[in-house]
């Protein structure tokens, strides 16, 4: 059973679901995957916003969903796509591994679940790419069950409301029970959506618009001038940096050769420019001539392609070669030739498509 909040400061009182949920009523963003008031929300339409929201904003993701939305209109259409279609409709959005499992989960519920979402917590974590956060918003806000919902912005709102000062992440386990303390059972969704939107428009991790806040009495944080410094987080650990190489080699017609990823790993099943693997040591030129696919006059593009994963940066240096015809039917069968005038439908993942862009300003 969780823990009640912690008590308040002397005539201080007590946060109210209710008091969240009147100025939710009032105030709630209006987004492409959220019901109209009085209209029950579509569960795919929930999981589908839910997996593209797992650590990406919903400035960004908007326009996919409503790409994917208009392309597979339910989850049957989904099941029913070419994975590479629905990685390529993916591409820029980050983390792939949420493409990868939102077609098997959509084909496990289209086969196993005649098309229809189940409505309880334990039955969405079976499902591939649903974890413990997504199946809670799934049920509470697709189905109306009494779940606990617990992002970023709630850690945020809890931390700040009862004043919690122990780091993150030891301090995910009591933030979840002070939020657990909180979620009513009736109109779960909306509260947990409400609290999201909270985080999101008024206790925003700077200049929270405390004063507009529906919970502004109840605030520990305030009250005690901290408010802003919370949730405090433990200091990170430096993040490591690899090195790679991208060959860019373009055919005699404008067509450069890409390729696929192997279907697992980071990644896993998007379109590429081929290239050396990543690791801690800056690749020599010797050593890229023998990584690369094919014996060719290889040319050293300037700059550098720098990006960030969640667990490493990467630097990326581009080599160039012209193909012959000879060198071009050498590369086999498994090479996608993809007209330049083509790249940006390619479907290159960030990290590519800036390989993509340097290699294609070096050569103009």
């Amino acid at each position: 059973m969780a823990k009640k909040p912690a008590p308040s400061a002397p005539n201080s009182p007590l946060p109210k679901s209710g008091d969240l949920l009147a100025w939710y009523d009032r105030h709630r963003r209006r987004l492409p995957w959220r019901a109209l008031p009085g209209r029950h929300p579509d569960p795919y339409a929930v999981w589908l916003s839910e997996i593209m929201l797992q650590q990406t904003t919903v400035t960004a993701v908007k326009p996919y969903y409503e790409t994917f939305l208009a392309r597979w209109p339910t989850v049957e259409d989904l099941a029913n796509a070419p994975v590479a279609d629905v990685m390529t409709a993916w591409a820029g959005l980050g983390y792939y591994a949420r493409a990868r499992n939102l077609h098997k989960c959509a084909g496990v519920v289209a086969a196993d679940h005649s098309a229809q979402f189940p409505d309880t917590e334990d039955a969405l974590r079976a499902l591939p790419g649903i974890g413990p956060y997504t199946a809670a918003a799934i049920a509470a806000i697709a189905f109306g069950r009494h779940a606990v919902v617990v992002d970023g912005n709630v850690e945020r709102v809890m931390a700040r409301l009862f004043a919690v000062t122990d780091p993150l992440p030891g301090s995910k386990h009591r933030l979840r029970e002070l939020a657990a303390g909180l979620t009513p059972k009736a109109r779960a969704g909306d509260y947990a959506q409400g609290v999201m939107d909270l985080g999101a428009t008024v206790c925003t991790p700077k200049s929270p618009a405390c004063v507009i806040c529906p919970w502004v009495e109840s605030c520990q944080g305030r009250k005690l001038g901290i408010a802003e410094t919370l949730p405090r987080k433990a200091k990170k650990v430096e993040t490591p940096l690899r090195h790679g190489v991208a060959f860019w080699m373009l055919r005699a017609d404008g067509c450069v050769a890409l390729q696929r990823r192997p279907p697992k790993g980071l990644l896993g099943g998007m379109t590429e420019v081929p290239g050396s693997a990543w690791r801690s040591k800056i690749w020599s030129a010797s050593e890229a001539a023998a990584a690369a696919p094919l014996k060719a006059k290889w040319r050293a593009l300037p700059g550098l392609v720098t990006h960030t994963f969640t667990h490493f940066r990467l630097e990326v240096a581009v080599r160039a070669t012209d193909l012959t015809p000879a060198q071009a039917r050498k590369l086999g069968e498994g090479v996608i030739w993809t007209p330049l005038t083509h790249i940006g439908r390619a479907g290159l993942p960030s990290v590519m498509a800036k390989v993509a862009a340097l290699a294609m300003r070096a050569i103009e």
